[in-house]
């Protein structure tokens, strides 16, 4: 791992420790961010499939009826049926924070009527739809809540990772080496000072010695 360029002084260690311990602190910040993300993300992530498999199940059962339904009471009475629902749930969106991403609540006012159409005409096979398909609105809004965070905690985990791993495997070390480079010439530094403080002690002896009278 290359040092940063920078003159070994003892104002560029000051700083580059700085930076280095910066760069610590950054990364136990992320660090802990990561985990948070990423239980989030699991624990959303479950219930989003949870859920999902449920609506999946309810659409199958609502397909299935609407389509015996279809060939008992004719298509166009199931349109006509299906034209009589006039009502449906209001959405109301609103966010909160996990560690910086924002997540969306959703919350849903109002109940579909049990009773969509008129029973005159009707068959159970369409009571049997109309209900799936009324379970189904009322999950949509807590699956799409759902689904969007996962999609919002994964981006921000990935972005977290990235920076982690940065500083852990580039910024970090490189920090260190350059801390260690500039203590090393430092200590070089200070090692020749003192040699050549020490051989020009021991000149001035010896000419001193040689001018002294005998």
């Amino acid at each position: 791992m290359p040092t940063i360029n920078v003159a070994p002084t003892r104002t560029n260690l000051i700083r580059v420790k700085k930076d280095l311990r910066f760069a610590r602190e950054g990364y136990e910040i992320l660090d802990r961010k990561r985990e948070v993300l990423t239980t989030e993300l699991v624990r959303v992530a479950h219930e989003a499939d949870v859920l999902q498999k449920e609506v999946w199940k309810l659409l199958e059962t609502a397909y299935a009826a609407l389509d015996k339904a279809r060939l008992t009471m004719g298509s166009d009475h199931v349109e006509w049926a299906a034209l009589a629902v006039s009502k449906t749930v209001d959405v109301h969106l609103k966010l909160r924070g996990i560690m910086g991403v924002a997540i969306p609540v959703i919350e849903t006012q109002g109940d579909l009527p049990k009773m969509l159409y008129s029973l005159s005409g009707t068959t159970a096979s369409l009571d049997e739809a109309a209900s799936a398909f009324c379970e189904v609105v009322s999950k949509i809004p807590q699956l799409s809540m759902l689904v969007t965070a996962v999609w919002r905690l994964a981006g921000e985990l990935r972005k977290t990772q990235r920076r982690v791993n940065a500083l852990q495997h580039i910024f970090i070390p490189q920090y260190e080496e350059t801390v260690a480079f500039i203590v090393s010439s430092l200590e070089e530094r200070e090692r020749e000072e003192t040699f050549r403080l020490k051989w020009l002690k021991s000149k001035m002896e010896r000419t001193k010695a040689e001018s002294a009278p005998a």
